[in-house]
């Protein structure tokens, strides 16, 4: 059983940056792809980006692309998404999860084998 834990939310200004990491319990973190999930208030769960486990490719939702950055660092357990130029509607709870499939991309929910708790991003206008 894999745990995730998510940190780094908080409320920003419509512009400004957040890093956002998720540390995982299991020691062979390098056998997971790993993605981050977003949900707003009263909308679906949605994709926003995902990399696999080397960190040799990356994939990015539309709306995102250009403004987030996806990670890892195996070393530390440890997936990031940095976010800039933050938009109101980047408002959301962010989740990150780890999919077994660890060179093929997945963007969906059903696909992840495990999911942290998330963390709330808030950017006001």
């Amino acid at each position: 059983q894999v745990q995730l834990v998510e940190s780094g939310g908080g409320l920003v200004q419509a512009g400004g940056s957040l890093r956002l990491s998720c540390t995982a319990s299991e020691r062979t973190f390098s056998n997971y792809g790993m993605d981050w999930f977003r949900q707003a208030p009263g909308k679906e769960r949605e994709f926003v980006a995902a990399i696999t486990w080397s960190g040799g490719s990356t994939y990015y939702a539309d709306s995102v692309k250009g403004r987030f950055t996806i990670s890892r660092d195996n070393a530390k357990n440890t997936a990031y998404l940095q976010m800039n130029s933050l938009k109101p509607e980047d408002t959301a709870v962010y989740y990150c999860a780890a999919t077994t499939s660890r060179r093929t991309i997945i963007t969906t929910t059903s696909g992840m084998a495990y999911w942290g708790k998330g963390t709330l991003v808030t950017v006001s206008s």
